[in-house]
């Protein structure tokens, strides 16, 4: 396995390991907590692993592409289980970088380099600004999916079922959720009726929440008292999700470019709802940024 590499301001520790190139630690300097849940085995052993190159599972553990059929057993593919390189080391950036391999290519055809970017800025000493760059060094199409999937801590003393989901800009949003294998149901939707942009922690949230092409560009968890927490800038993508396990104190916000199989799904990866499709030498630039308040 890799080390752990460390980003400092005047506020925040950050560590990002080499296994899976995985943010997994956050410690607030000024009041001394810990701002990401601490990946115990016993509840849920992540603290923000990255998903590639799929969020959520494929029917069956199998799915089809490019004539052939391919096994994909585990859920969020299989970037979060791999080792990256650490290619660039600096006072305010790590970059990693995970290719195409032997390994890979037997469960997914496609030959890509992965660039994860953590970085962090002292005129904003409480933000972590996280960027991928997908790129498709094969000689033909290539269909994925990738996505977030941070745990956060609530503030000291607050229960995450005292917490406030804040949207910004939006008095009301439509998500639906996923049956019991995890697979999405997107012709059951849910109204979320917001007051002042914001709605409470509801039990059904592990069962997950997935918004799709809401707009939503900043979702906030904040304390019961309205004091933001915790600000997710996602501005662009296209799936925002919310999970929660209820064995755990911490609460997922899941940014998503692509997301699960939906029940029953029959197609191929190129007809996988929310896949994204890059030609022979093509790369997308994604990025996200968390701000963690005081």
């Amino acid at each position: 396995m890799g080390k752990t590499h460390i980003l400092e301001t005047d506020c925040l520790r950050i560590e990002i390991a080499d296994a899976g190139a995985e943010l997994s630690r956050v410690l607030d300097k000024e009041s001394g907590m810990e701002r990401l849940w601490w990946a115990d085995p016993a509840v849920w052993n992540r603290h923000a692993p990255l998903l590639f190159p799929f969020v959520g599972k494929v029917i069956d553990g199998k799915y089809r592409t490019d004539g052939g059929e391919y096994a994909m057993k585990t859920q969020h593919g299989f970037a979060r289980d791999l080792d990256f390189d650490c290619v660039e080391e600096s006072s305010d950036t790590l970059a990693h970088c995970l290719c195409s391999s032997d390994r890979t290519r037997g469960i997914y055809p496609y030959d890509f380099r992965l660039t994860v970017r953590h970085s962090v800025d002292a005129a904003r000493p409480r933000a972590l600004r996280i960027g991928w760059t997908v790129e498709n060094t094969g000689s033909g199409r290539m269909y994925y999916s990738i996505g977030g999937h941070p745990g956060f801590l609530p503030p000291r003393d607050v229960k995450k079922e005292d917490c406030l989901f804040v949207f910004p800009g939006h008095d009301e949003l439509w998500y639906f959720g996923a049956n019991s294998e995890g697979f999405a149901l997107p012709d059951k939707k849910k109204k979320l009726t917001l007051k002042n942009g914001a709605a409470p922690y509801q039990a059904d949230i592990p069962a997950t929440w997935i918004f799709e092409d809401q707009g939503i560009d900043t979702v906030q968890i904040a304390a019961p008292d309205g004091r933001p927490w915790v600000t997710m800038n996602c501005a662009g993508f296209p799936q925002l999700a919310i999970w929660a396990n209820a064995k755990g104190p911490y609460v997922c916000l899941e940014p998503w470019y692509g997301r699960t199989d939906d029940a029953g799904f029959t197609g191929t990866l190129a007809q996988k709802p929310g896949v994204q499709m890059l030609d022979s030498g093509e790369k997308q630039e994604i990025s996200y940024e968390i701000e963690f308040h005081p």
